[in-house]
């Protein structure tokens, strides 16, 4: 009986400490934005590819790695970036941050899942000397082969919103 019970109390120890390392694989709200894993060509709204983006899932699936490259140059240089996705257990908030080659970053510490969407903020910023803005990004989950991805800025606290970018992810064959 003792040896049942020692062997049971081994188990669950295990099992505990199993789920306590790897909570991005044991809690569904880390597979929320798993629609977005894959290797994408992305074309803009006109028709014209705009470049190429992989997304793996990285750090035992608990970061969503987006690598993103132009197909054409801007002053002799390919545009290229990274986006690192996670749910932060802390704030129950979806975050992104965007670094890219041009020096450029983008935090984005609000996010939600939500009628099959991933939905983005960044904090209000200075956008320039007289102008507090605040981006918006939203991906919506078109279907198994197809993302669209829909970046908006306002300058007026969310009253109306701009067009950034409007981008479709087609999954590579």
């Amino acid at each position: 009986m003792k040896k049942s019970l020692l062997s049971l109390l081994i188990a669950t120890m295990a099992l505990s400490t199993e789920a306590q390392k790897t909570p991005c694989t044991t809690d569904p709200v880390y597979r929320q934005f798993d629609f977005w894993i894959g290797q994408w060509d992305v074309y803009a709204k006109n028709g014209k590819k705009a470049g190429d983006s992989k997304i793996d899932l990285i750090l035992d699936s608990c970061i969503i790695l987006e690598n993103w490259k132009s197909v054409n140059t801007s002053q002799g240089v390919y545009y290229a970036g990274k986006s690192f996705n996670t749910y932060n257990s802390t704030t129950k908030q979806w975050q992104q941050t965007w670094v890219d080659n041009v020096g450029g970053t983008t935090e984005f510490l609000e996010g939600h899942f939500e009628n099959n969407k991933m939905i983005f903020l960044t904090k209000p910023f200075q956008f320039s000397k007289d102008t507090i803005a605040i981006r918006r990004l939203t991906f919506y989950n078109l279907d198994a082969n197809k993302v669209r991805q829909f970046g908006e800025i306002t300058k007026d606290n969310g009253a109306t919103w701009s067009t950034e970018y409007d981008l479709e992810y087609r999954r590579k064959k």
